[in-house]
């Protein structure tokens, strides 16, 4: 038995790879499990090549459980190892046998991962690891390495029969969790659900059919790994099926997605995956880290902000690159030209899928649209490219369910809706049911009226103002429907000037210290509501997009709102001419009328206006 030190620049190497070289202690059996594959891959190229002797027989991966003896274990039939590679990758730390072998066999293979620094994680929840090798190589020997935690290691014969190795792990005491069969289980399905070799943990109980056609129980192998995954293979050859049901294996209890895109690049760099666009609530309650970033089908990351744009970071799927540059434990992406160019690609690739469908599938698309404008929108906000695009795809709906693009809508409302400053004002309601009375305004008036009924319209809006000169979005509750779109005609007051004032103090007076009201006077139609409660476009929506962004100030801030009283209208007429009490009665039940309209009536005043509706109706 030969004994020998580790070829590192200190001895303080496991004390680092413990405590700072991988984000995660788990991160471990990936790397294990990796560098299997690798060798499994080596071994399978080299047999393709026709340069081993004998079958290349089963490649499947094993990972097993001793808790008596307190090991997990990793069992390849790979290329395995002689001596003198021992020596050469195993104890020259980050010395890699990967970029070698790729210049031998690089059409045959793509090489996941490294020996060096990967197969030494397992000394982060090991005191002691254990390789047993036997190299694929005519009259090789078996080799038995040895190592407790520390720079000296022991190297001798070993009686290994089958081509390979296998890593042993004594577990120690601070991640006895990972002798668990359902956190190993865990982590496999994490880390190792689509790797390209079978891996094998444990067995399973199936029934079979025998020659008598009679079922019986047998034991077979559990393959924990799907080895073809969707993303490898060719968009030809995969129906609507086959990806809503790879949707399914990623998100068992989703609902089923909109639609795809099937990512597939080769140069300038390598590139595949599928993105789903999945269905989402108006509300933007939306968990992102979604999308996964796998590497030669090796789980990486679900932080993937970086390579996707972040408003796509709301879709779901997979990505697998190589091309992606990781630190040394492959948990985080590093700054990268590819990077960016990836980046730009997923933009380009979902904005070609968005416009192909609206211009070949324009009815399905309108019917996904309200599921489709999140992402369009957010798009939109963040990604100044990706709008132009979006402008020919981008789609307006109004309270009747009619979708127009941005050109479609101009031509709809240019002539009505244009005010006397050559502004095209759209009208849009937030909230239909709440909102009943300003749309039957508007629509009296000829006018039609949008839905922006989600958190991120009001930041949307804006852009399209800053995009479109003379364009302009108001509520339809934020002024009276006269001054919402200003003509050049002027309404004339019926009240004298005397009368007005009289009016105005009324309501003020019935208001007393609700300083969040301001009373207006206005002559407006007799068909018109009496009094009208409106509030400012401006604040209203500089508040809505300060609570959207966290901008606490303005989010605060109380509402302000205008009391508008119709000076034309019948009854204000009639509140001049009542007295004392009765006055007083009309007046506040003028006003709590508007409030209920707006559903600002509540708790003690509600009940008070109900008790005074009853005293009015026996007055009559």
């Amino acid at each position: 038995m030969a004994k020998g030190t580790i070829n590192v620049e200190t001895k303080n190497i496991f004390p680092i790879i413990k405590k700072f070289l991988y984000s995660d202690h788990e991160i471990f059996l990936r790397e294990l499990i990796s560098n299997a594959v690798d060798a499994t891959q080596k071994m399978t190229a080299i047999a393709n090549r026709g340069d081993a002797n004998g079958e290349l027989g089963d490649t499947t991966i094993e990972v097993k459980i001793n808790k008596k003896q307190k090991t997990l274990h990793v069992i390849d039939k790979g290329i395995g190892m002689t001596k003198d590679e021992v020596e050469k990758y195993i104890n020259q730390i980050a010395f890699s046998s990967a970029e070698e072998f790729l210049d031998k066999y690089k059409d045959d293979l793509n090489v996941i991962g490294h020996f060096g620094l990967g197969f030494y994680s397992s000394f982060m929840v090991a005191d002691k690891v254990e390789i047993k090798t036997l190299s694929y190589q005519d009259e090789a020997e078996a080799v038995k390495w040895v190592c407790e935690g520390d720079p000296e290691y022991s190297i001798s014969k070993d009686n290994k029969k089958e081509r390979g190795t296998e890593i042993i792990l004594h577990i120690n005491d601070e991640n006895k969790e990972f002798l668990e069969e359902y956190r190993v289980r865990e982590l496999l399905n994490k880390y190792c659900k689509f790797l390209p070799v079978p891996i094998q943990f444990g067995e399973k109980e199936v029934t079979e059919k025998d020659e008598n056609d009679k079922e019986k129980k047998v034991k077979k192998p559990d393959i924990i790994n799907n080895t073809t995954p969707a993303w490898t293979k060719a968009p030809a050859d995969l129906t609507d099926e086959d990806y809503k049901d790879f949707y399914r294996e990623l998100y068992p209890i989703s609902e089923p997605p909109l639609f795809w895109i099937h990512l597939n690049v080769d140069y300038p760099f390598k590139l595949t995956g599928i993105l789903y666009f999945p269905k989402v609530n108006n509300s933007f309650e939306v968990q992102k880290n979604k999308i996964q970033l796998y590497s030669n089908q090796v789980f990486v990351t679900d932080e993937v902000k970086e390579i996707v744009p972040e408003w796509l970071t709301l879709l779901h799927g997979v990505i697998d690159s190589p091309d992606i540059p990781l630190n040394v434990s492959r948990s985080y992406l590093q700054s990268d030209p590819n990077v960016k160019k990836i980046n730009s690609h997923i933009t380009k690739k979902v904005a070609d899928k968005l416009e192909e469908l609206f211009k070949n599938e324009r009815e399905s698309f309108e019917e996904k649209w309200s599921d489709i404008s999140l992402f369009v929108k957010y798009g939109m906000l963040s990604d100044e490219k990706f709008v132009d695009r979006a402008e020919k795809f981008a789609l307006l709906k109004d309270i009747d369910n009619n979708h127009f693009t941005f050109e479609e809508w101009k031509k709809a409302i240019e002539e009505a809706q244009t005010d006397k400053d050559k502004n095209i004002v759209s009208l849009y309601t937030t909230d239909k049911d709440n909102q009943y009375s300003y749309i039957a305004g508007a629509k009296q008036k000829g006018y039609k009226v949008l839905e922006m009924d989600t958190m991120i319209d009001p930041h949307w809006m804006g852009l399209i103002e800053q995009k479109h000169d003379k364009w302009t979005f108001k509520r339809v509750d934020a002024d009276t429907v006269d001054k919402l779109i200003e003509k050049d005609e002027e309404a004339t007051s019926l009240l004298t000037e005397k009368e007005q004032e009289t009016v105005k103090k009324q309501f003020e007076s019935s208001l007393g210290d609700q300083n969040t009201y301001t009373v207006e006077l206005k002559p407006m139609s007799t068909e018109d509501q009496p009094v009208v409660i409106t509030q400012s476009e401006q604040m209203r929506r500089m508040k809505e997009m300060s609570q959207l962004s966290g901008n606490s100030f303005m989010g605060q801030m109380p509402d302000a709102y205008n009391l508008v009283v119709n000076t034309n209208h019948p009854v204000i007429n009639k509140l001049l001419q009542a007295e004392g009490d009765k006055q007083q009665n009309i007046t506040q039940q003028l006003i709590d009328i508007a409030l209920l309209g707006q559903g600002l009536l509540k708790g003690e005043k509600l009940s008070q206006f109900i008790q005074r509706s009853v005293n009015l109706i026996d007055e009559e």
